[in-house]
């Protein structure tokens, strides 16, 4: 099992940000968003995202946007289970880019801490995202992951008090998600001011967590101004977007997840050419 800690370390190295790229399971299908995960991982020229992160719709997702609602949705109404997330992770896992899975938590304590825990790590799964579990309310979790030697990543965001930003770096292991604006998720036309301080502030907490910065990251150029200051960049809705456009003008999957391999190439290229600070 790979830490999602050791995609940040060789981007690190490599004097560049990581890239995140976050997809639904289940939407158009599972096997068609397997399929689409593992072209995250090469794009069009062989490179593509450090890291997938595997989203579980869920059907109340508080920070999701409108695209990635469209798309959970479709998948819960095509029959997508917590336990596709399991054969997902060990898909993934395969082509040797590590990945972790975003899931609100009620599906995680429906299925069971500790057994998902055990199941995760047995597909070769890094860790969690857990955007509506603070640590505070995650003894369980906590205590799961340790067991299984799972990453806990827990989420930060502006309006974050001291205290707050601290005891969340402090239960974190992997790395930090900071999440750049505050609201839903989804493409902007430009990043929120608040992320380079956000991002600075956790570093102050802890200089050696990774730092992961998400919401509105669309375009290679946000993808290099992100980079420049954070340890990795996170895209979700753009990557989304060509899979649900393909499907809304009647189009192949294939056709789809085509569009989305440009759109890694490009968010590749922007991630390379980032001006670390």
């Amino acid at each position: 099992m790979t830490s999602s800690a050791d995609a940040y370390l060789k981007a690190r190295q490599e004097n560049r940000p990581a890239l995140v790229g976050y997809l639904p399971v289940g939407y158009p299908s599972v096997p068609d968003s397997i399929d689409a995960m593992k072209a995250l991982t090469t794009g069009t020229t062989g490179i593509g995202v450090d890291l997938v992160e595997i989203g579980m719709p869920y059907s109340d997702p508080m920070m999701d946007g409108t695209v990635i609602q469209h798309a959970t949705t479709r998948a819960l109404e095509r029959g997508v289970h917590t336990r596709d997330t399991l054969l997902t992770a060990e898909a993934v896992a395969e082509t040797g880019t590590p990945c972790v899975v975003m899931t609100y938590w009620n599906l995680v304590e429906h299925y069971g801490v500790d057994a998902y825990a055990r199941d995760l790590a047995s597909a070769g799964g890094s860790g969690l995202i857990t955007p509506d579990l603070t640590p505070d309310e995650a003894e369980e979790w906590i205590a799961a992951s340790d067991a299984h030697g799972l990453d806990r990543v827990f989420l930060v965001a502006p309006s974050s008090t001291g205290e707050r930003l601290t005891s969340t770096i402090m239960a974190c292991r992997g790395w930090v998600y900071a999440t750049s604006v505050m609201g839903v998720t989804g493409t902007r036309p430009q990043i929120s001011s608040a992320a380079p301080e956000l991002v600075a502030r956790v570093r102050d907490v802890n200089p050696d967590i990774p730092v992961g910065v998400g919401l509105g990251v669309s375009t290679g150029d946000q993808a290099a101004e992100v980079g420049s200051f954070a340890d990795g960049v996170i895209v979700g809705s753009a990557l989304v977007h060509a899979l649900v456009e393909a499907e809304e003008q009647g189009d192949l999957v294939a056709t789809g997840i085509d569009r989305m391999r440009i759109i890694v190439d490009d968010l590749v290229a922007g991630a390379r050419r980032a001006e670390r600070r």
